[in-house]
């Protein structure tokens, strides 16, 4: 997909010679343009329409420094025989409050937030 310099300033809220100046030192340094042009998109995430398809969604919000999160919320869906669909986690990089967010075959119950929350290194669990 194309988008236009013009459109890509507006949206970042900087002159147009920024976005041009910007693009030109990625493509010139063959490791930023390596790093650029492998960046793929993960595909449709579900969160926004899990509830008019039937599934469920939890979220975590956790310290991602904390090892096997993941594992944790998904040992205790298995052990409740809830199929998972789909699993996303923001960077903890690019985002203040990381979340994991895991979209289920259907709607997760709501007594299960106390186990989530009991989870070490989950700070606010929310059954959407």
């Amino acid at each position: 997909m194309e988008i236009k310099e013009v459109s890509l300033a507006k949206a970042a809220g900087v002159d147009r010679r920024i976005v041009v100046s910007t693009v030109s030192s990625i493509l010139s340094d063959r490791n930023l343009h390596k790093l650029f042009a492998g960046i793929q998109p993960a595909g449709s995430l579900l969160k926004n329409i899990a509830k008019d398809l039937g599934f469920g969604v939890v979220e975590l919000e956790a310290d991602a420094k904390k090892p096997s999160i993941i594992s944790a919320a998904t040992a205790l869906l298995s052990g409740k025989r809830i199929s998972i669909r789909q699993i996303y986690a923001k960077d903890p990089e690019l985002f203040e409050n990381p979340t994991l967010v895991i979209i289920t075959e259907r709607p997760i119950p709501g007594a299960l937030i106390s186990q989530f929350s009991k989870i070490p290194g989950v700070t606010k669990v929310s059954i959407l």
